[in-house]
């Protein structure tokens, strides 16, 4: 099954966006309950398309409500949908996400946002041993050119107990393993879009996997989860 996304929805973030008051959303929330529906709809029927090729726990899809309680940002609601798909097990790491939101902002995002630091360090030791494989998966040619290269933070030289000159280090140094992939609106509007979307998610499967054994394993390759 295919589906498209509403223009109006688009239309709507875009409207929300300079007019982000509780009068104003309160007057409108009508017509952001029908087009909440229709997007809803949307990232269910990807959620259908996902588990054909990965095993997906479950889709959250998040509220338009912010929490303003911790934020110098005080506006009430965000103008954008998002939701997340989270993959099924301790044996399966790491998520998809989806962020719907207009001026060309839409993008996916894949990987691991911030890791705790038990799990940060066992991806560091990773690469400091052995980096041919998941330098193989980033190189492989579908995968660059739809994901690119790692985006997130990093510190400076190299973290404690890491040398600063080991060859891996470029990888050493990262704090977030993430990739994103962004969309223009016309491409969000498209009848291929979902297809893109999915197809950029099934492209990126390799790296999960391989996180995820990292992950679930120690440095001489035994599972932690037996």
């Amino acid at each position: 099954m295919s589906i498209t996304i509403n223009k109006k929805a688009l239309q709507f973030l875009k409207r929300l966006e300079k007019n982000n008051t509780r009068d104003w959303f309160n007057e409108h929330k009508p017509e952001y309950k029908g087009l909440e529906v229709e997007v809803k709809q949307f990232y269910n029927i990807l959620l259908d398309k996902l588990q054909v090729h990965d095993e997906i726990d479950r889709l959250k899809m998040f509220r338009i409500y912010r929490d303003v309680r911790f934020s110098k940002d005080k506006t009430p609601y965000n103008s954008h949908f998002s939701g997340y798909y989270g993959r099924r097990g301790a044996h399966l790491r790491g998520s998809y996400y989806l962020k719907i939101k207009p001026n060309n902002q839409s993008f996916l995002g894949v990987g691991f946002w911030n890791p705790n630091k038990e799990d940060l360090l066992r991806i560091r030791k990773e690469f400091e041993i052995d980096a041919t494989e998941i330098r193989a998966i980033l190189s492989e040619k579908t995968f660059a050119k739809t994901w690119g290269s790692f985006v997130g933070d990093e510190v400076k030289t190299a973290p404690r107990n890491f040398d600063k000159e080991h060859p891996n280090i470029d990888l050493i140094k990262k704090k977030q393993f993430i990739f994103t992939k962004q969309f223009t609106d016309n491409e969000v509007l498209s009848s291929t879009f979902i297809k893109q979307v999915d197809d950029a998610f099934q492209a990126i499967r390799p790296y999960l996997d391989y996180m995820s054994e990292v992950l679930t394993t120690d440095l001489n390759g035994v599972s932690l989860l037996d």
